[in-house]
């Protein structure tokens, strides 16, 4: 027997305390469950249904401010790939942010709520005719070229000195999945250090180009601010030799993003001022050392901004043994297959004094790697009906769903306020049933 058997409102206080870092500053646990943005989780499954995408637009606007204070000077461009949404990129927009898009679809996106053109950065190691004519049409500010041939086909198709930034690898590791680790050399993106000067030339040599800059990215969920540090140096390093070698100053200097965030508590939040001042340093005074002007510095934050705002709904439709079925998966959750990644799961249309016990909460898919969370504890008492939420679900959860099994994707619901709106709709199968055309 155990002491929450014997006092069974001790069982009920220990199971609604809620995991710190994880959750959207709005929510808060109830007898009766979760809440967020004052709106019961049970309410929000029995009105919107479930799988459902839960946003918090007050913690992506909390979040998009605090880069703001840390940075200032900074321009900071959202990375449209983490999230993509009218509602989002609105936000953005509202927030003063710049936008980092990579295909003609994210772009469409931002036209369609009149995201301005010249804040608008145009990057991918693949562009297509159609990203190029969209791009060239919208008469956005900056693309970023990756390869000889992007030079080549911008050059010729630029009807006015488009301004670029090329992109180099670095060579910094920064210490995350091998999947998501872009800043190593022998991977598909940029210009290695040694070849960066080649790209370089070929866009002087370009009159329908303009080289604005350069541009790095040393991968995703990087908690290292040293490596970001390290990046930084070596790019106004290179910049020193573009100098030495055209007579051309670098003006702008973009560092990418990846900034880490928790998915699971006891996991540290990224240091942004730590960040902030030693990459400020770094960039200032290698430029001192070479006798070169302080470039402007952009920075390009994704899953920073709405990871963290966002949190996943299912309904338990099955348990068996030690394993909890809900009626999502890996069709709304691709990174924890993709990259081993760890998600905490609570009970949240109610709250229990039962015992916890290990559990492993699976997917609806026929892939027995269709897991959400394994081995996590659950109150024993969980069951088919019941509402479980996931936490830090805003980033790369929409952007990746797919229609596995012929699954229809979840919507994406926002709330603030005490209110709640379908911010993307949930698909449909007519949604299915209108592209097979066979």
């Amino acid at each position: 027997m155990t002491l929450t058997d014997v006092l069974p409102s001790l069982g009920r206080s220990l199971h609604t305390k809620l995991e710190p870092d994880v959750w959207p500053r709005s929510t808060s646990a109830h007898p009766d469950g979760l809440r967020i943005a004052g709106i019961p989780v049970g309410e929000l499954a029995a009105r919107f249904g479930t799988p459902a995408y839960i946003l918090d637009e007050d913690e992506v606007r909390r979040r998009c401010r605090a880069y703001r204070a840390a940075l200032p000077g900074f321009e900071i461009a959202y990375a449209g790939k983490s999230l993509t949404c009218r509602a989002v990129l609105r936000w953005m927009a509202e927030e003063g942010f710049s936008l980092d898009v990579c295909s003609g679809g994210e772009l469409a996106v931002a036209r369609a709520v009149g995201f301005p053109a010249e804040r608008i950065i145009l990057h991918g190691n693949v562009k297509t005719a159609e990203d190029w004519k969209a791009a060239l049409g919208y008469e956005i500010g900056r693309v970023v070229v990756d390869s000889l041939d992007e030079i080549d086909q911008l050059g010729s198709l630029a009807r006015h000195p488009q301004r670029v930034l090329v992109r180099v690898t670095p060579g910094v590791d920064g210490h995350t999945h091998k999947a998501i680790a872009t800043g190593v050399e022998d991977q598909k993106f940029g210009f290695p250090l040694r070849d960066a000067m080649t790209a370089v030339d070929a866009v002087l040599a370009q009159p329908g180009l303009r080289l604005d800059g350069l541009h790095c990215h040393i991968g995703s969920q990087v908690s290292s601010v040293a490596s970001f540090e390290l990046a930084a140096r070596r790019m106004v390093e290179f910049a020193g030799a573009i100098r030495d070698r055209h007579g051309v100053v670098v003006r702008s200097l973009d560092l990418g993003g990846g900034h880490a965030v928790p998915y699971l508590p006891g996991q540290q939040e990224f240091d942004l001022t730590g960040y902030a001042q030693r990459v400020r340093v770094a960039v200032s005074y290698t430029a001192s050392q070479l006798g070169l002007p302080v470039p402007q510095l952009t920075i390009e934050p994704g899953r920073a901004l709405v990871a963290n705002a966002g949190v996943t709904l299912y309904r338990v439709v099955t348990v068996k043994g030690r394993y909890v079925a809900v009626d999502g998966g890996m069709s709304d959750n691709m990174r924890a297959c993709l990259y081993d990644a760890k998600y905490l799961v609570r009970l949240a249309g109610r709250s229990s004094s039962a015992p916890l016990r290990t559990v492993s909460v699976v997917g609806r898919h026929c892939e027995a790697g269709d897991v959400i969370a394994a081995d996590i504890e659950l109150p024993s008492d969980v069951h088919a009906g019941d509402v479980l939420a996931v936490p830090v679900t805003g980033a790369y959860h929409h952007s990746l769903a797919s229609n596995y099994n012929q699954i229809c994707r979840p919507p994406i619901i926002g709330v603030r306020d005490g209110w709640a709106r379908p911010l993307v709709r949930r698909e449909t199968e007519e949604d299915l049933l209108a592209r097979d055309v066979g």
